[in-house]
């Protein structure tokens, strides 16, 4: 018998938490709207998860990829630690709604996933344990 991450898969994880995001952070069902803390929990695990996921959401990083290349071309030596601190600088200062915090929070760590980081580490981390578990 497999587990639910082994069935899952990091594809099929970055997918249920991309619908549970999307889904979760509007009212009118019988369960209430993920909290904050939720939110930002759920989108550190979606933007790993899509990290360790290849395509379709590879094509995230290309997008990215080509949005940061035209920003760079604009303002030269505009580097990826900047880019995501003004990401940071937005969610906290602007009157954004929960589902705008989690469509910027998404791609934040998505970035910050595929850098060699400590959300790198957890990207890799969940591909290991979803490849270990479906063997």
């Amino acid at each position: 018998m497999n587990s639910l991450l082994g069935t899952l898969s990091p594809f099929g994880l970055a997918f249920v938490l991309t619908v549970v995001l999307i889904v979760g952070t509007t009212g009118g069902g019988k369960a209430k709207p993920l909290s904050w803390g939720w939110a930002l929990i759920l989108s550190v695990l979606a933007g790993a998860s899509y990290a360790a996921a290849d395509w379709p959401f590879s094509l995230v990083k290309g997008v990215v990829n080509d949005l940061l290349s035209l920003a760079e071309s604009v303002a030269p030596g505009l580097t990826l630690p900047a880019i995501g601190l003004s990401m940071i600088a937005i969610a906290m200062w602007r009157k954004l709604s929960l589902r705008g915090v989690v469509m910027l929070g998404i791609p934040f760590f998505y970035i910050a996933s595929s850098a060699d980081g400590g959300l790198g580490v957890l990207a890799d981390k969940i591909a290991l344990a979803a490849q270990q578990l479906a063997a």
